[in-house]
């Protein structure tokens, strides 16, 4: 009797025990006395530790962004202890119904690393790295590695791009000198009104451009290329440059030079530049022509290709349009500054039913001829009006086809006639491309001089095909020649 009474009482005082637990653990998670708890503890077991502490800050003594800066706060914002911090900003996400954690000023975040605790301050501007000395050597340059490779694979498949606008300097502080926006613009080269064979050729020479850093290097030489795009307005240069972004999956920093104080400045936006990106001046010729900007033409020249382009350029293309090349001091056009030349002429029958197939789903119609008729006799719209055209009638194909003759005969009367001798072929069909590049790239120059010297030798601009490979290979002509 008396071991069954002592049984009985055991297993009360275990259940009252367990009760009593229960609802401290209870009353101390309703009332925050847990965190404190959790607080003062490891206040004490810092006392026991000495610790280190490694800053990492947004900007580097140049004023350049540190690149290690941004995939640690990648890193940081991916961990699940974020969800645990005091303080976390929340934010929607690109998917629908998706949210997103991120970082806190002075918001401390906990991390653990080959059973090592390592803790990340987020301080103004910087990130601080808090670990034990004891753990330093053991754990520190493989913990750096970590982050490195989670931050670009977590940058490659959640991050989007971004498009840089950079801001006048009003307080003489030159850290914040770009802000940023998401860039959605739908452009690709599937829809620009292109030649696919020029396509092609452009699509491979941005490619193999990607993955050429070894090359370049080896070659001593910088890792960047520079493309000019020159044309009419409304002949799809700014939507080439987002196609290319796109396709690249590059960051698009487009440069305002009437905000740019003076040549130092422009080095400094350089500078604040990232690898990875597509630096764009639009109306580069507008500029220098009617001088409204502080930036002197030997300080474009050395944003282009001078020392500080050289040292912080790598990974990164430059991109200038113009509407006229011919009036521009030749030294801005030669190769290392501009590599590659894509003319924009206005529209012409091969891109026009390029247009109709993506507006209004038209790959042939009774009413294609008469366009094709038109052309030929050396009246052209741009893209852009012909498009908006299309745009308006959209309902309609047949009305919008229709609208399109009328606007070509009255307002597109005589526009295409100066573009007939730029690479004409004997149907009347013109390129819409002119391209130059390196003798490495796989571009070679064509342009008003060639023409000349192509007249000179056959009397007249003959092409006797209208192979597309052919009318964009010069070498191949002057070798028939």
């Amino acid at each position: 009797m008396t071991i069954l009474y002592n049984l009985f009482f055991l297993f009360f005082s275990l259940l009252v025990t367990c009760i009593l637990l229960f609802l401290l653990r209870v009353v101390l998670i309703k009332t925050g006395l847990i965190y404190i708890v959790k607080k003062k503890w490891r206040s004490i077991e810092d006392c026991f530790h000495v610790y280190q502490f490694f800053k990492v800050p947004e900007f580097n003594e140049g004023m350049q962004r540190n690149q290690l800066y941004h995939k640690v706060l990648v890193y940081l914002n991916s961990l699940t202890f974020i969800e645990d911090s005091d303080f976390t900003n929340l934010f929607t996400g690109k998917k629908p119904n998706e949210i997103v954690l991120h970082l806190d000023p002075n918001q401390i975040i906990e991390d653990d690393f080959l059973g090592a605790k390592i803790s990340w301050i987020n301080e103004d501007k910087t990130l601080v790295l808090k670990i034990r000395k004891a753990d330093k050597r053991r754990v520190l340059r493989p913990y750096l590695q970590h982050i490195h490779s989670v931050s670009d694979e977590f940058d490659d498949k959640k991050r989007g791009l971004k498009l840089y606008v950079n801001v006048v300097d009003h307080q003489g502080d030159r850290k914040e000198r770009w802000r940023s926006v998401p860039f959605t613009h739908p452009s690709s080269f599937e829809t620009i009104a292109m030649e696919s064979d020029l396509k092609n050729k452009v699509k491979s020479d941005l490619y193999s451009f990607a993955k050429a850093k070894q090359y370049y290097h080896r070659l001593g030489r910088v890792w960047k290329r520079s493309y000019l795009l020159y044309g009419p307005s409304g002949t799809g240069k700014s939507s080439f440059i987002a196609a290319m972004a796109n396709f690249l999956s590059y960051d698009v920093y487009d440069l305002d030079l009437s905000k740019v104080s003076d040549d130092s400045d422009l080095k400094f936006l350089l500078l604040q530049t990232t690898t990875k990106s597509l630096v764009v001046i639009e109306d580069l010729d507008r500029y220098l022509s009617e001088k409204s900007t502080a930036v002197s033409l030997p300080g474009i020249l050395s944003f282009m290709d001078g020392i500080l382009s050289s040292s912080c350029g790598e990974e990164r293309i430059m991109v200038f349009t113009m509407n006229r090349k011919d009036h521009v001091d030749p030294a801005i056009l030669r190769p290392g500054r501009i590599d590659v030349h894509i003319h924009f002429p206005l529209c012409n029958f091969t891109a026009f039913k390029t247009l109709a197939n993506s507006y209004l789903g038209l790959k042939d119609h009774k009413l294609f001829p008469q366009v094709e008729e038109i052309f030929q006799k050396g009246s052209s719209l741009s893209p852009a009006e012909i498009g908006e055209l299309m745009i308006a009638n959209r309902n309609s194909p047949s009305r919008a086809l229709k609208t399109v003759i009328n606007a070509l005969q009255t307002d597109g009367d005589g526009r295409g006639a100066l573009n007939l001798g730029r690479g004409s072929c004997e149907n009347g069909s013109r390129k819409p491309v002119e391209e130059i590049g390196e003798p490495s790239g796989v571009f070679c120059k064509e342009g008003a001089n060639a023409v000349k010297e192509l007249k000179k030798l056959y009397g007249f601009l003959r092409v006797k095909s209208c192979r597309k490979s052919e009318s964009f290979d010069l070498n191949s002509r002057q070798n028939e020649g």
